[in-house]
């Protein structure tokens, strides 16, 4: 089983994630942030990964600390778990729609963060969840599990359909890129390492 379990402690927040990429989708998800708790069982129910999380933070303040430490966590938990990358897949793509949402995701476990998000600012906005709160998480996410995301949002108007569309196809995507393949032997790079 490939889980981790990573805990967190700052002056603004307080983490404890266990995941286990080899899971079943089951989750128990508790932020405080109800639209990221919604967000992140979707990512675990598509990608089929068992989730528990708690956060405590300073939500009194605003959303800002406990969004970005979350994709943190979550974020360590994932490079911990695939620190080795011998023989995954490592490359994973999924198309997702969400009704009229439609979304594009492509993750490569390369060693190396990078992130493209297109478009770079969305009309469209939730209730008290934004599209910069999901560009933060995504970054912090990315810098910390060291993986390299390509996300296109290529239709959408209701911005919780699209921003349901895009952790499905996270989810989704790095399903495939975690999964084994039994015929690659070591690592997948002709480079010989993956840091």
């Amino acid at each position: 089983m490939r889980i981790a379990r990573i805990k967190r402690r700052t002056e603004e927040v307080k983490i404890d994630l266990e995941l286990n990429i080899e899971g079943r989708g089951d989750f128990k998800i508790n932020t405080g942030i109800g639209f990221l708790n919604h967000m992140l069982s979707l990512f675990t129910k598509h990608g089929l990964f068992d989730m528990k999380l708690t956060a405590k933070g300073d939500l009194e303040v605003d959303l800002h600390h406990t969004n970005e430490d979350v994709g943190i966590v979550l974020g360590e938990a994932f490079y911990d778990i695939l620190k080795e990358k011998r023989q995954i897949k490592r490359f994973g793509t999924s198309f997702v729609c969400m009704d009229e949402a439609l979304v594009r995701c492509v993750v490569d476990i390369s060693g190396r963060s990078y992130l493209k998000i297109k478009p770079k600012n969305l009309r469209v906005k939730g209730e008290n969840y934004t599209y910069s709160y999901f560009k933060q998480f995504l970054k912090a996410f990315i810098d910390h599990s060291k993986i390299s995301l390509h996300l296109d949002i290529l239709e959408g108007e209701d911005f919780h359909h699209i921003l349901e569309a895009c952790f499905k196809a996270l989810g989704v995507a790095l399903k495939q890129a975690v999964s084994f393949e039994p015929r690659v032997k070591g690592l997948p790079t002709t480079k010989g390492k993956i840091d």
